[in-house]
């Protein structure tokens, strides 16, 4: 029976439909910040080398920030002595201009943290601590700039702020985490505040929407290192993220929290961002209670939430990949392991060992993955289980802190590790 169901979910797989979205990758994850990209005609596998390597640039700071790739540019930032740069580079990895956003992060594990959002010409960037700024994507020029400290009463978390901001037509979407809101919404011209929500107090009993953790009792709950997401729930729109200590939802339009649930953790860190499954959203984290998935339905006023399933899978910067039924990650505190997960029950489906932990996305059938050690490799979901397509060494010497998602844009695929930038040819040939 088992076989069957891998050998009617690799057809499945095999067979997902292209969703019609163009080459770029304008912000986190990609279009639809899920890290699916919806490219066709790569290659299904690698030569021992790897695929072809187009070029590399160095001197880009050091960072665990992704590009975004939008036209014929490229965009991403690095830490550069005692500033955060933006840099924008054309399709051959030429500099084409740089830019400042404040100051760079010197606290643990230093570098560079968020990417950057495209949106109508204009680049969004949220730095380690909290100045969130918008440039010209043409030039660079700084358009304006808000510290988010400040204006919401929040502080900066123990290894920096991270969040990958959302932008929702004329809107920047933030996770302030402070006492004046947990969550708002800035007008994408001038950063002037359109909306801001309650901030969400530990300790407090609330509105029944809200499950609250008993302690520290009247604190504002921070923000954490994921990014949000913005999903349709039967016609009506949902930001849903995580703070330090809860996953939560909030109505798009007003910013009115509609939800939350305790997400506790150890080392209070989650840093997957949330993952909607077309039904429900899962999230996970480490040192905690590992992932759950929250099946959503609208309510008069609410949404009613359900806990429909709980995993050990405990993936951590890595993120998780949703492919037509399937979660994908890498287990954290169990070292070199992969999963596939059903969506529906959260079985496992798939399992792979032998890759450390790290980052994914979905292309043309495989998942591109780039583990913390510095090793690249092309998985192929089969009858038989996930399949090493391809392997090779981006980092020559065994690292632990290759933590960058990987990026695909108009056939290439873009991988980083701190100051340099490598880009690779996956398309097949005749494509």
């Amino acid at each position: 029976m088992l076989a069957v169901q891998r050998v009617v979910l690799w057809i499945a797989v095999a067979l997902l439909p292209v969703r019609g979205f163009g080459g770029d990758w304008p912000q986190w994850r990609g279009p639809q910040r899920d890290a699916v990209c919806a490219e066709t005609g790569l290659l299904q596998a690698w030569p021992a080398e790897g695929p072809k390597l187009l070029w590399k640039r160095s001197g880009l700071g050091r960072g665990y920030c992704a590009p975004i790739v939008v036209g014929d540019r490229i965009y991403l930032t690095g830490d550069v002595g005692e500033g955060l740069r933006v840099f924008a580079l054309n399709l051959q990895g030429e500099p084409v201009w740089e830019a400042q956003n404040g100051r760079a992060w010197t606290g643990p594990y230093p570098g560079a943290r968020a990417s950057c959002t495209f949106s109508a010409g204009q680049l969004f960037h949220l730095n380690a601590h909290g100045r969130l700024a918008c440039f010209d994507a043409r030039d660079g020029t700084e358009r304006w700039a808000v510290n988010l400290v400040e204006r919401f009463g929040a502080k900066v978390i123990h290894w920096g702020l991270s969040e990958n901001v959302l932008v929702d037509g004329a809107r920047v979407i933030v996770t302030a985490g402070g006492r004046k809101a947990l969550i708002a919404a800035l007008d994408a011209r001038t950063g002037e505040t359109l909306w801001a929500s309650d901030p969400l107090l530990l300790g407090e009993s609330g509105s029944p929407a809200h499950q609250r953790l008993a302690e520290p009792a009247g604190e504002a709950d921070a923000a954490s290192y994921a990014s949000p997401i913005l999903v349709p729930v039967n016609g009506r729109r949902v930001l849903i993220n995580c703070s330090l200590r809860h996953v939560f939802g909030a109505d798009a339009d007003t910013g009115r929290l509609l939800w939350s649930r305790p997400l506790p953790t150890r080392y209070s860190v989650i840093a997957t961002t949330p993952v909607w499954t077309g039904q429900g959203v899962f999230v996970t984290a480490p040192d905690g209670p590992g992932g759950t998935l929250y099946r959503l339905r609208p309510e008069a006023d609410s949404l009613d939430v359900q806990a429909l399933w709980h995993t050990d899978l405990d993936s951590c910067q890595g993120g998780v990949v949703h492919v037509n039924g399937t979660l994908f990650g890498a287990r954290y505190r169990q070292a070199r392991r992969w999963v596939g997960l059903d969506a529906s029950t959260g079985t496992v489906r798939f399992e792979l060992s032998g890759l450390a932990k790290g980052a994914s996305l979905w292309a043309d059938g495989r998942l591109y993955c780039l583990a913390e050690d510095g090793e690249v490799a092309l998985l192929n979901p089969t009858a038989d289980g996930l399949q090493f397509a391809g392997r090779f060494r981006l980092v020559a010497e065994r690292v632990n802190d290759a933590w960058t998602h990987p990026v695909i844009a108009h056939g290439r695929l873009y991988l980083r590790y701190h100051e340099t930038l490598f880009c690779f040819d996956v398309r097949a040939k005749g494509s």
